[in-house]
């Protein structure tokens, strides 16, 4: 499955803040964005600012695929209600997300790994695909044998967020449940930077 492999620290840079959460806050040794003198700060178009805010929004799922992206605006658009909140629903609600939310990894990448390593189970089976959709009910755990992971035990013992309320984690039992889909304001708590959910769904309805 295609994933992001190019420089995340300059990702950081451009949007002023520790994306990602690194352990190392990329942002301690050079502040200022990348490019030549700090890539001079122009004032944007309309255009530019939809990209950027879509830009956001890809960094903060682990730089997802455009594919991705489009593909879960369209299910979104498709769905009765909110298309906003379809969207950043079934975001949220990717089996790579949920896994990094319930603090089993330290950081989305490390959540990514995760899945595609065969170390989750959802509702006792395993899934190997980063993109399953994660629905009300269903339970999180990881694989009996996995349970002696270093990478899964640092990121549980030194984890500095709180469970979202969407969610109940069972840390002893290395399990977790989504309890009901997330709304749109408890998401934004959860992102690292701000991002306007309904600026993206503008940008990517203009694609259909």
């Amino acid at each position: 499955m295609a994933r992001y492999r190019g420089p995340k620290n300059r990702i950081a840079r451009r949007f002023g803040a520790n994306i990602f959460g690194r352990a190392r806050n990329p942002l301690m040794r050079k502040a200022n964005p990348p490019g030549q003198h700090g890539a001079r700060r122009r004032k944007k178009s309309d255009f530019g600012l939809q990209l950027d805010e879509k830009q956001k929004l890809k960094a903060c799922y682990g730089m997802l695929m455009e594919k991705q992206l489009v593909k879960s605006y369209y299910e979104a658009a498709r769905q009765k209600g909110n298309t906003a909140q379809n969207f950043i629903e079934r975001l949220e609600c990717r089996l790579d997300n949920v896994v990094y939310r319930l603090r089993f990894a330290r950081s989305i990448f490390g959540a990514q790994q995760l899945v595609s390593h065969g170390h989750i189970l959802v509702n006792g089976k395993k899934v190997d695909r980063r993109s399953f959709y994660v629905r009300p009910g269903m339970e999180i755990t990881i694989k009996e044998k996995s349970r002696k992971v270093k990478s899964i035990l640092d990121a549980m013992e030194t984890a500095a967020q709180t469970t979202p309320e969407y969610l109940e984690l069972d840390k002893d039992n290395f399990r977790g449940k989504l309890l009901v889909a997330p709304q749109i304001d408890q998401v934004e708590l959860q992102l690292p930077v701000p991002v306007n959910i309904p600026v993206v769904c503008e940008f990517l309805a203009h694609r259909t």
